[in-house]
């Protein structure tokens, strides 16, 4: 993750977001007295929102589990079912 101050983004606004683009890295940006921000792609983003939404509640107290569960063994292969000729399963 590169880190840079405010007054080099504004020097460099445009190749700052072609190389957030280009190479999906983030980017810290630090203000004197402010909390940093990060800038990234919008599909970045999107993904850990909902990666951070799955992991919360229900959701995540159940893959939690079911993750424990697998890592000690309760992993159970199926084989994969072949639909019919007819086109159900």
């Amino acid at each position: 993750m590169k880190v840079i101050t405010a007054s080099d983004l504004r020097a460099n606004l445009a190749n700052e977001f072609d190389a957030i683009e280009n190479d999906a890295e983030d980017l810290v940006v630090t203000r004197s007295g402010h909390e940093p921000l990060v800038v990234m792609l919008k599909s970045d983003y999107d993904a850990w929102r909902e990666t951070e939404y799955l992991s919360r509640g229900a959701n995540g107290r159940e893959l939690r589990r079911r993750r424990a569960e697998m890592e000690a063994g309760g992993l159970v292969q199926h084989e994969l079912i072949e639909p019919d000729a007819e086109g159900s399963v």
